[in-house]
């Protein structure tokens, strides 16, 4: 899934249609409940969230930076842009800095 890292000040329009799912202890996932599109994803403490890069209308002018979980990706992806590759463990770590 292609995400945008968005800080704290993130907000949707239809809030009332929003439903959240504590995914884990520390992170949830946010629905809309009508037709159940997967709007975010972010931990608890609001310190990150990433929303799929197409719910953003009119904006192409995205950098590709930074690939995680890159020891579960299939063999078969092979992007040509050079990125920060990061390990689920490592991005944990990342995350959970100052905490």
């Amino acid at each position: 899934m292609m995400v945008v890292e968005c800080n704290r000040n993130l907000s949707f329009e239809g809030q009332q249609y929003i439903v959240l799912f504590g995914s884990s202890e520390w992170a949830e996932r946010g629905f809309c409940r009508q037709c159940g599109t997967h709007l975010f994803f972010r931990l608890k403490d609001l310190s990150y969230c990433a929303v799929p890069v197409g719910l953003f209308e009119g904006s192409t002018a995205w950098s590709f930076t930074q690939q995680v979980f890159i020891e579960q990706k299939p063999a078969y992806y092979s992007f040509s842009e050079k990125t920060e590759n990061l390990t689920g463990e490592e991005l944990f770590a990342k995350h959970s800095q100052g905490s």
